[in-house]
């Protein structure tokens, strides 16, 4: 691993080549629950205030900014469903993280993530294929599909998931 920011490596879209790819990308946010689950168990409890990474968030805020941040992928996959090229809200993610309840334990954002994610697939598994081509505004991205979405935030699991993985014993 060259850079440990970026522990599978950066994210770059690819348009998916065929519907398994899609299907590939759904069964990623199917099954994050489940991976995150046994990274933070092979981590164990006394780690979760460690950063991650020199420089980087602690384990518990790493697990409430996944929530944070899928939360907004939901609303962002949903506004693209149901509106013409909406324009979606950026966030500071590093204000976000600082907040009271990133001290919380990591069992509420785990529970969310379970229960998003779960929310999330049963939505993106029955969207007709020809509506990922729908399209939203990021004001700091630019217009993206919402392949480019599914796929980022399929990505984002995954990149989340290896740092923890990766962490400090």
């Amino acid at each position: 691993m060259s850079d440990p920011r970026f522990p599978v490596g950066k994210f770059h879209f690819s348009p998916f080549r065929s519907e398994s790819d899609r299907q590939a990308a759904i069964a990623e946010i199917r099954d994050l629950p489940r991976h995150l689950k046994a990274a933070l168990e092979a981590l164990g409890e006394d780690k979760l205030d460690t950063p991650y990474r020199d420089g980087g968030w602690t384990v518990r805020q790493l697990v409430h900014h996944i929530a944070d941040s899928h939360m907004n992928a939901f609303i962002r996959l949903r506004l693209g469903l149901t509106e013409d090229k909406p324009t979606v809200k950026p966030y500071n993610e590093q204000l976000w993280a600082e907040l009271p309840d990133a001290t919380l334990p990591i069992s509420f954002s785990v529970a969310i993530i379970e229960n998003l994610h779960h929310r999330m697939t049963v939505m993106l598994e029955l969207t007709p294929a020809e509506s990922f081509s729908r399209e939203l505004v990021h004001p700091d991205n630019g217009v993206m599909s919402l392949d480019h979405v599914l796929q980022m935030y399929a990505w984002h699991g995954r990149h989340h998931v290896a740092h923890i993985v990766n962490a400090p014993r």
